[in-house]
């Protein structure tokens, strides 16, 4: 399968990714028809940029490749917790236990400080060293509500081969953008036509 570089901006977002950036990650890894596939965290520098996009890292953050892998991970697990949904089938215990280690591992809660001069304030701890963890660990929390929220019943798989992005779906609507709407309605298409030549 022959890998290439896509843009997010190229790629519409499907329906649920604005409010749920766990449903976004799973869906930063396309595939496209001919055999392609787009990864959207294919390198630091776009792992930097989706996450910047999404308000879970500032920009020139310098992201090194082993937090773009970090990020990339959780996509897997996040990716087959969704997929066990739509499925109606369990999901893998390893799944399970990424996104709660993700979600445990740096406090996500504000905090109470206390500064010598102003006094004491909330906060949550953000140190630059740990802007991949707080970001894995607000995906992680994210996808836990949306697997337990009403949404869930909502989910789906895009109804486009070989499309592989999730969407919540709104009434009958079940492709992830216009582009694989088209694309399926295309195929029905050309199917109704060569049966009945």
């Amino acid at each position: 399968m022959e890998e290439f570089v896509m843009e997010e901006a190229a790629l519409s977002s499907a329906p649920g990714e604005a409010e749920h950036p766990s449903l976004a990650l799973a869906n930063s890894a396309v595939a496209l028809p001919g055999g392609h596939t787009a990864d959207l965290l294919g390198t630091p520098a776009q792992a930097e940029r989706w996450l910047a996009r999404r308000d879970l890292a500032p920009d020139g953050a310098g992201l090194a490749e082993v937090c773009a892998t970090q990020l990339r991970a959780l996509r897997e697990q996040v990716r087959s917790l969704l997929a066990s949904r739509v499925a109606g089938q369990p999901a893998l215990p390893a799944a399970v236990t990424a996104v709660n280690d993700a979600m445990t591992r740096v406090p996500t809660a504000s905090l109470l400080l206390w500064d010598e001069k102003t006094g004491p304030y909330r906060a949550t701890p953000h140190p630059t060293t740990a802007i991949v963890e707080h970001a894995l660990a607000v995906i992680a929390a994210d996808a836990a509500d949306l697997l337990t929220s009403p949404d869930a019943a909502r989910l789906t798989a895009c109804a486009s081969p070989p499309c592989n992005r999730f969407l919540l779906k709104h009434g009958r609507r079940q492709w992830c953008s216009t582009r694989c709407g088209d694309r399926a309605r295309a195929a029905r298409a050309y199917a109704r036509r060569t049966t009945t030549e």
